[in-house]
């Protein structure tokens, strides 16, 4: 499994939406300069999260983003899920229509089943709020 750089933005971009949270829309131009990301590829990415109901955007020239919910409610796997698709390591895993003809005979589905538990219990375990957490321990100025 590799997450593509669509779903690392989009954690990065939710991250610093976290970490700069004052009560103001937070302009993608700064998320783009802190995070070194082109604004245009946030932009989609945020217009992504939008439509999802895991952002709120304010127009005008005070305008930006906000997160919709304290970051405690996001999970890692959520979001990522959100931009990547299924996390299951193999189509037959996706979901339970998709169910393998192969599933009664296929000695591998074991372990692709271990592989996609493994998985969840971690990316569902930490939620932003965690990933927040680590970057105040880190001591760093918010810069991700």
């Amino acid at each position: 499994m590799k997450i593509s750089t669509k779903g690392r933005y989009a954690l990065r971009l939710m991250l610093d939406l976290a970490l700069h949270d004052q009560e103001k829309p937070i302009r993608l131009k700064d998320v783009a300069a802190r995070q070194g990301i082109s604004v245009k590829y946030l932009e989609s990415i945020a217009g992504v999260l939008a439509k999802a109901g895991y952002i709120r955007s304010l127009r005008g020239a005070q305008g930006g983003y906000f997160l919709k919910y304290s970051a405690e409610q996001y999970k890692v796997g959520d979001i990522l899920r959100l931009t990547e698709g299924s996390m299951a390591p193999v189509d037959c895993l996706e979901t339970e229509e998709n169910h393998c003809p192969r599933a009664e005979t296929c000695t591998t589905l074991r372990l692709w089943k271990e592989l996609d538990t493994a998985v969840k219990s971690v990316i569902d375990h930490y939620t932003l709020a965690d990933l927040v957490t680590w970057e105040k321990q880190k001591g760093n100025e918010y810069i991700i």
